[in-house]
C-alpha cells in the first residue's frame, strides 16, 4: 500500500480535490436552487441534466483524446469544471443551471476517463487491484468530507460556489506536474444491446433501475432535504451518511457475493431497500433514525452497481467484460438522467415522501424480477464465478476492465476453499 501511495499520491490527491468539488456542487444546488425559489420539477431538471452531460462525454471524450491528446482534454474540461462552479451563483435561473449541469457533467465524465487511464497506466501488475481500490476509497471519501464543507459558509452567497472551483482548479497542479508518461489511449466499443440482454437480462434490466435509484438518491437528496425542512447541517450530515453507508456496506456485501448466488443476495438487498424506504414514509422518524436510513439506503444502492456488473461478467469470457461494461455504464446512464425527473414529479405530487416512495419502488420492482430470473437459470457455481470489485457509477470503462482484470487475478491466485462448487449448477452463458 505504501508503494502504492508513493507511485500513485498525485493523481489520488488530485482525484480527491476534485470529488470533493464535485460533492459540494451537487448538494448546494438543492439547497441554493429553493433558496431562488425554484419548483420541484425545475431542480429536477437541473440534477438530472448532469447525467445527461455525464452520458455525452462518455461517448464524446475518447475522440476527443485521440485528436488532441490526455493533457489538453484534461486541461480544458478542467477549466469548464471551475467556470462552470462559479457561474451557478452568477446566473441564478433553473434553464441556465440545466445547461450548466449538462456542461460539467460532460467535463467530469471526460476527466474521470483521463485520470483513470492515468493511473492505470502508472499501476503495475503487482499493485494495480490496490491502486484502483484506493481510488474508489478517496472518490468515497472526497465526497462524504464535501458534506462537511457545506456548513463554511451561507448557502445564500458566493462562497460556497467559489470553494468547489478553487478545490478543482487545484486538483489539477499535482495531476498535470507529475504524469510522465503519457499513457495510449484504447477506448473500448460496446457490446450490442441485444447481445448484452442475451448475456444478462438481470444485469441490464438491474443496471437501469439502478441508475435511476442512485441519481435519485444523490442528486434529490438535498432537493429533498429543504421540503422535509431540514437545515444546512443536517442535509449536509444526512448526505454524508448515504455516502457513508455506501463506502461502509461494499466489502461485506462483496465478500458474500463471491460466496452465494449473486440473485440470491441482490433480491435480499433489494428488498431490505424496499423495507426501509416504507418504514421512512410510514414511521415518524426523528432526524437521529433519519440518519440510520440513509446509512441503510447508501449501503443498498452502492453495492448494487458492483454486484450487477459482478453477476454479468460471471456470464462473458473474459475478453468480452470490457465490451459489456462499456454498455452496462450507458444504460445506467440513461436510467440515471430519467431518476431526479421521476423523483421531482413523485415529490411535487406527495410531497417530501415521494423521495422515499420512489426509491422504495425501484428497490421493490428490482427484488421481484431478480427473484423470477432465478426461476429462469441456474446460477453457475460459485468456484466458477468471477471476483466482486468495487465499483462507483462515475467509472470509466477502462477503470472497470482493469480493476476486474486486477480481481480476478488476485481470486486465481487465492487458495481454493473446499466446497465451494456447486456441481448441479449450469455453467456460465447457459439457460
Amino acid at each position: 500500500m505504501l508503494l502504492v501511495l508513493r507511485n500513485s499520491w498525485p493523481l489520488l490527491l488530485g482525484i480527491g480535490l476534485l470529488m470533493v468539488g464535485n460533492g459540494i456542487q451537487g448538494t448546494l444546488l438543492g439547497v441554493r436552487g429553493a433558496l431562488e425559489g425554484f419548483s420541484t420539477f425545475q431542480l429536477s431538471v437541473v440534477m438530472s441534466a448532469y447525467y445527461l452531460g455525464f452520458l455525452f462525454g462518455s461517448r464524446m471524450t475518447p475522440e476527443l483524446i485521440r485528436r488532441v491528446g490526455h493533457v489538453r482534454v484534461f486541461a480544458a474540461l478542467g477549466s469548464l469544471i471551475s467556470a462552470g462552479l462559479v457561474m451557478f451563483a452568477a446566473i441564478p435561473d433553473w434553464v441556465a443551471w440545466a445547461l450548466l449541469r449538462v456542461l460539467i457533467g460532460f467535463s467530469f465524465c471526460g476527466v474521470y476517463i483521463t485520470a483513470e487511464s492515468w493511473l492505470n497506466n502508472a499501476a503495475t501488475n503487482e499493485t494495480r487491484g490496490q491502486t484502483l481500490s484506493l481510488y474508489m476509497i478517496v472518490q468515497m471519501i472526497g465526497v462524504i468530507t464535501a458534506q462537511g464543507l457545506l456548513n463554511l459558509a451561507d448557502p445564500a452567497g458566493w462562497m460556497l460556489f467559489v470553494i468547489p472551483s478553487v478545490l478543482v482548479s487545484l486538483a489539477f497542479t499535482p495531476i498535470l506536474l507529475s504524469i510522465n508518461p503519457l499513457p495510449v489511449f484504447d477506448s473500448t466499443k460496446p457490446m450490442s444491446f441485444r447481445r448484452l440482454y442475451r448475456a444478462s437480462p438481470l444485469g441490464c434490466v438491474g443496471m437501469f433501475l439502478v441508475g435511476g435509484l442512485a441519481s435519485a438518491l444523490f442528486g434529490m437528496a438535498a432537493v429533498w432535504g429543504t421540503l422535509a425542512g431540514l437545515n444546512v447541517a443536517r442535509i449536509s450530515i444526512f448526505i454524508g451518511a448515504i455516502f457513508l453507508g455506501g463506502l461502509l456496506f461494499q466489502y461485506p456485501i462483496g465478500w458474500m457475493s463471491d460466496r452465494m448466488d449473486r440473485r440470491r443476495l441482490l433480491t435480499i438487498i433489494a428488498i431490505l431497500g424496499a423495507v426501509v424506504m416504507a418504514m421512512a414514509v410510514a414511521l415518524p422518524l426523528g432526524f437521529g433514525l433519519l440518519v440510520v436510513v440513509a446509512l441503510v439506503i447508501g449501503g443498498v444502492a452502492n453495492p448494487l452497481y458492483s454486484l450487477l456488473l459482478a453477476y454479468t461478467n460471471d456470464y462473458l469470457d473474459n475478453s468480452d467484460m470490457a465490451a459489456a461494461s462499456a454498455g452496462l455504464l450507458f444504460i445506467n446512464g440513461l436510467g440515471a438522467i430519467a431518476g431526479p425527473l421521476i423523483t421531482g414529479w413523485m415529490m411535487a405530487q406527495m410531497g417530501p415522501d415521494g423521495f422515499f416512495v420512489y426509491i422504495g419502488l425501484l428497490c421493490a420492482i428490482l427484488a421481484v424480477y431478480a427473484f423470477w430470473r432465478m426461476t429462469r437459470r441456474a446460477a453457475p457455481g460459485v468456484d466458477s464465478t468471477g471476483a466482486f470489485a468495487v465499483m462507483t457509477s462515475s467509472a470509466s470503462p477502462i477503470a472497470l476492465e482493469a480493476v476486474y482484470t486486477a480481481a480476478q487475478e488476485a481470486a486465481d491466485d487465492a487458495p481454493q476453499e473446499p466446497g465451494d462448487g456447486q456441481d448441479n449448477a449450469a455453467p456460465p452463458g447457459q439457460p
